[in-house]
């Protein structure tokens, strides 16, 4: 099934163009990289496909059923859950109790001691430290966290903005390895990366946004490849 589909999106933030007819799509149970440099509209997709920026014209189904016009807290029930850049957790609630605030789909309260315990599988370190404030936790922790908070809702597809923002490479890698293991769990995953390279090696195919345009799109494998890519991307 194809989880995510995005048809000919524009969008604009006044009288500026950030997208132009981007089209994406997204398979069940894969790993799509959307790449490219600051400014290019990477954040703005995310955001159009959640329904927090209103898009000019296109569409966007998730699995096979139009989002045109859903609010964007209807989107996150459907099946979606949204990391933004940064992470954002609330520092003055304990990890169990930020994690609890990611139940958030009606009907999942009464079964989030079983989410609880899966997420703490997933981030040991969390489990660790259930009790400690947020405020207290690493960078790395907090991503974690924060990942850790929007898997609570059991999404079928994860969005995820720049993750490796301001980590430590030991925690990149941690938090990259995590995202592979979702896979493992049939959940489809849309990652914005500046870390192309990292990016790259977790992801099965990959989309290269210039300009607010779709430039180039392709397996990984070929893609890191591209002599394209490895100049304006990998610095090769």
């Amino acid at each position: 099934m194809t989880m995510l589909e995005v048809q000919n999106i524009n969008c604009f933030y006044g009288n500026v163009q950030a997208l132009w007819d981007v089209s994406l799509k997204v398979e069940e149970a894969e790993i799509v990289a959307l790449l490219g440099a600051n400014g290019a509209g990477k954040s703005t997709l995310l955001n159009t496909i959640t329904g927090l920026v209103k898009k000019s014209s296109g569409h966007v189904f998730f699995m096979e059923q139009s989002l045109d016009g859903v609010p964007s807290h209807s989107v996150m029930e459907k099946g979606i859950a949204y990391l933004p850049e940064g992470g954002r957790v609330f520092p003055d609630m304990s990890i169990r109790e930020n994690l609890e605030m990611g139940v958030y789909p009606k009907g999942l309260w009464k079964t989030r001691k079983a989410g609880i315990d899966r997420m703490f599988g997933l981030f040991p370190k969390l489990k660790e430290r259930q009790k400690q404030m947020a405020s207290t936790l690493s960078g790395g922790e907090k991503q974690m966290l924060a990942m850790a908070r929007g898997l609570m809702s059991n999404p079928k597809l994860c969005l995820f903005d720049e993750l490796s923002y301001g980590l430590a490479p030991i925690m990149v890698t941690e938090v990259f390895n995590i995202v592979k293991s979702l896979r493992e769990q049939g959940i489809t995953v849309l990652l914005v990366e500046q870390n192309v390279k990292q990016a790259m090696e977790t992801a099965d195919r990959a989309y290269v946004l210039e300009n607010g345009s779709v430039a180039l799109d392709g397996n990984c494998c070929d893609l890191i490849d591209n002599d394209y890519v490895k100049k304006a991307y990998l610095g090769l």
